[in-house]
């Protein structure tokens, strides 16, 4: 992962930048323009962007994507912004814009930024006040889109059998598929988070709902296979120990998913998200990776 993106149009500003940014140990990739700085950052997901005044561009659109929204941003501004802000950025630096002091405001940003944002240390995704927040703005403005509500079965026995540290493994390669599903159905109308454990919740368009939740269903399944042993994978299940004792085979790892659509007449995030736990539920009665869409409406 890259630490640092320094985006400048001027390659000495961007040496200078560099090398007082790796005697911090960051690691640092640049960019010279507004196209490549938003595909560098999508790419390489960097902890903090240091942004050349030149490129207000590529901060509205860091800003507008869900995979971006996040990222810190230190932006290198030519004037005192009015009231102290820049849009969209997290801190700024006047010129002459020594190194030193674009250091500083890196590391204070980053770690101003994580706690701030609750963004979730495990899987880099925003936490449940995030998503609270995003839902709440969606219901208000009457924009249609639906929630797909996201978790693991036979999590714990994988846990019990494997550690928590493969366990870890198994929540990001979850994260992965999430992520991934969205990149391929119109992620800039999209929006994810990790609220917990092995809880995720994603945000789409109505009419890509379905197709998100079977894409998810699937490269999940493909891929928490990779982390089994080739004949438990080859038999389907796990032994372990129950609470009484006694030996039990568990299936592998899945993911259930339940989705809601915003015309149900939602009145508050934490409604909906509830509705869509509940149809969760359902799903998780049937074997295997799967979703459960509630057809109701308001």
């Amino acid at each position: 992962m890259t630490d640092v993106l320094v985006a400048h149009a001027s390659a000495a500003m961007r040496r200078k930048l560099r090398e007082r940014l790796e005697r911090d140990r960051y690691e640092v990739q640049e960019a010279t323009d507004a196209t490549t700085t938003v595909a560098l950052a999508l790419a390489s997901h960097p902890d903090t962007i240091v942004l050349d005044p030149g490129l207000t561009d590529a901060l509205a659109l860091l800003r507008a994507d869900f995979r971006t929204t996040l990222i810190p941003i230190v932006f290198l501004s030519e004037l005192p912004p009015a009231g102290g802000i820049i849009g969209g950025a997290d801190d700024y630096v006047l010129p002459p814009f020594e190194p030193d002091e674009v250091a500083a405001r890196v590391a204070v940003t980053r770690h101003r930024s994580a706690a701030l944002r609750g963004v979730n240390p495990l899987t880099g995704l925003p936490g449940s006040t995030v998503l609270g927040e995003e839902i709440a703005r969606r219901l208000q403005t009457d924009e249609p889109f639906a929630c797909l509500y996201a978790d693991l079965d036979h999590f714990k026995a994988y846990n019990d059998r494997y550690g928590f540290s493969r366990g870890d493994d198994v929540i990001r390669a979850l994260a992965r598929c999430v992520m991934s599903s969205l990149e391929a159905n119109n992620p800039s109308r999209c929006f994810a988070a990790h609220i917990g454990g092995d809880d995720f919740v994603v945000l789409t368009p109505p009419e890509e709902a379905e197709p998100v939740a079977k894409m998810l269903a699937d490269r999940f399944t493909s891929e928490v296979y990779k982390l089994y042993e080739p004949a438990v994978r080859k038999r389907g299940w796990i032994e372990v120990t129950d609470r009484t004792g006694r030996a039990a085979r568990v299936p592998l790892c899945s993911v259930s998913i339940g989705v809601v659509q915003s015309d149900r007449g939602f009145t508050s995030a934490a409604q909906m998200a509830e509705a869509a736990a509940e149809v969760k539920a359902v799903a998780k009665r049937e074997p295997g990776s799967t979703w459960a869409v509630d057809r109701l409406k308001g």
